[in-house]
């Protein structure tokens, strides 16, 4: 019976990779089980939640300043999504943090324009966040957690009807192996394709790249340096980071001069 239920677990798993294959805009191979209605579905229902439980800006040149930046992010987006109505709100929030979610949404944190000195720091966070939703990483986590939890569960019950000795044990380490094996390399990944995708957006909508360099240094200095080891973390180093962004900065470059020569030059302020 047991291995019965191993054979139709690992069939039913292998069905659902292969039925939600996909390729990211970096070229890697993803699984995103959902369809792109359903997580727009999620995403405005959490960003309307955000807004009712979270103080909202109302400074007009704070909220004018945002929405210049993202308004020329957006039209450097492939079609589907530089033809959404995308609604940008700042919150007044002392985190220096910004998201992008399913279905044309983008936060900002009045703690992110403390770090982010200028308007090409601030397109550089906001076109990593963007470079989120384009790359369809919200889909890929869930779908991920789904076949974690499937999986778990079916060891769990393949471990029950085998009576296996210590089983608990044997889960709980299982977990662990799941979380520092799967879960967090896969989101520091996200991260990394986030930040070259963001990178090459805010370049072709005439931004400097460098501020993306500028804001880590920033990100680095307010944090004091007090954060966990890599590999126990959901987010590269800043090093890393910085490392990551300078291998794509000549692309970028040349795609910010042909941005520049097309006449698109920001001048948010």
């Amino acid at each position: 019976m047991k291995k019965v239920l191993t054979t139709l677990t690992s069939a039913l798993v292998m069905t659902l990779v292969v039925s939600g294959c996909k390729t990211s805009p970096t070229g890697r191979t993803q699984i995103t089980l959902y369809s792109d209605q359903k997580m727009s579905e999620m995403g405005v229902a959490s960003f309307s939640q955000m807004k009712e439980q979270q103080a909202i800006e109302s400074d007009k040149s704070t909220n004018a300043y945002v929405q210049c930046i993202a308004d020329h992010l957006i039209t450097q987006l492939p079609a589907e999504y530089a033809n959404q109505q995308w609604e940008v709100v700042v919150f007044k929030e002392d985190s220096a943090n910004a998201f992008a979610l399913p279905g044309g949404k983008i936060g900002v944190h009045t703690g992110l324009l403390k770090v982010a000195k200028n308007q090409h720091q601030l397109a550089a966070v906001m076109g990593h966040e963007v470079g989120h939703v384009i790359a369809q990483h919200a889909n890929e986590r869930v779908s991920q957690n789904s076949l974690l939890q499937f999986g778990l569960q079916a060891s769990n019950v393949a471990l029950q009807m085998g009576d296996v000795q210590y089983r608990e044990a044997i889960m709980q380490g299982l977990g662990l192996g799941a979380q520092f094996g799967v879960a967090l390399p896969f989101s520091r990944s996200h991260e990394s394709e986030a930040d070259i995708i963001g990178l090459d957006l805010m370049a072709k909508a005439g931004f400097d790249p460098q501020g993306s360099v500028d804001l880590w240094q920033n990100m680095e200095a307010a944090s004091g340096g007090e954060r966990p080891a890599e590999f126990m973390s959901t987010h590269p180093a800043p090093q890393t980071r910085i490392a990551n962004l300078q291998s794509g900065m000549t692309n970028a470059n040349e795609l910010k001069q042909m941005a520049w020569q097309a006449g698109r030059k920001p001048n948010c302020k």
